[in-house]
């Protein structure tokens, strides 16, 4: 079981929403925390907020490759090793794919999925160097295995990033550091005003903010889950080392469902040439994932 006490965490999104909620309750367990967010006064209000004083913030705008490392050495200069790391920062353009633009792919990608990637990017190897252990979670989304026709991107990077993280996990768990994929959904947040934090470069083939949907979807999210219970999940789900952390149980029943109807689409198929061959070959292949589960599920 891990032991949160004493280590230094670092989450990006960090200054509201799932986010702030993580930061309250990894101090409450006496970390050190840094909160990386791209608004400045959003930082600036939630240190005010803090009783706790081992925290720190530092604007990130975490798709950009060169600024990440240099936010983790200022962080690590001032807090010490980083060893907890929450891949939190999300965006959302509620449009379908074959509605948007090329301008609307690199945002999204930018945010949702190249954020995480910067992230892991920047913090595992050190976290492998210093042979502390440690845990990294992302942040995906219940969009993660729910797809609809909007929001397209979203779906897209959400699905990459359980990938990343299964992948991640396994790779990291002989180092002792476990990874999850944190899978909430509707959560009471900003994430229906992305719009406000969307880069100059990336307006030219953007459309005109439709102010009646954003309030709508501001009505919606009000009825989200609190940030402070899924923080207090995510910390149960780290201390469980699970693979998923699914902070809404009412979705239980629909991937059951969704489960179902993909398995439904295999098909008996008689026995084609090579057959033999190929499931010697997947039966092995079988095997080593199954011992990689293993050995990720005790990595921590």
């Amino acid at each position: 079981m891990i032991d949160f006490a004493g280590r230094t965490a670092f989450v990006t999104g960090g200054a509201n929403g799932v986010g702030l909620g993580i930061a309250r309750a990894l101090l409450a367990e006496g970390c050190k925390v840094a909160i990386a967010d791209i608004r400045q006064d959003s930082i600036d209000k939630a240190l005010e907020s803090f009783d706790n004083q081992e925290a720190m913030g530092i604007k990130l705008d975490v798709a950009s490759r060169t600024d990440f490392p240099r936010a983790a050495d200022e962080v690590e200069e001032r807090l010490g090793p980083v060893s907890l790391l929450f891949n939190n920062a999300g965006i959302n353009l509620f449009q379908t794919i074959d509605d948007s633009s090329f301008d609307d792919w690199d945002w999204v990608m930018g945010v949702n999925l190249h954020g995480v990637i910067n992230g892991c990017m920047t913090f595992a190897p050190r976290m492998k160097a210093r042979g502390l252990g440690g845990y990294i979670v992302n942040t995906a989304s219940m969009a993660s295995f729910l797809a609809a026709g909007a929001p397209g991107i979203y779906n897209t990077t959400k699905f990459a990033v359980r990938g990343l993280s299964e992948s991640l996990r396994y790779s990291l768990a002989s180092h002792g550091i476990g990874v999850s994929v944190l899978c909430p959904g509707l959560v009471k947040s900003y994430i229906y005003a992305s719009d406000a934090v969307r880069p100059d470069g990336l307006k030219s083939e953007m459309k005109a903010v439709d102010s009646a949907a954003v309030e709508r979807m501001e009505q919606l999210h009000q009825h989200g889950m609190e940030p402070d219970v899924i923080a207090a999940r995510v910390l149960d789900g780290m201390r469980e080392n699970r693979a998923h952390i699914f902070p809404h149980p009412e979705f239980r029943d629909e991937l059951e469902e969704l489960f179902g109807e993909v398995l439904a689409d295999f098909r008996d198929y008689p026995q084609d040439p090579g057959y033999e061959q190929r499931t010697g070959f997947e039966k092995m292949r079988r095997e080593s994932y199954r011992k990689g589960r293993e050995a990720a599920r005790s990595a921590t």
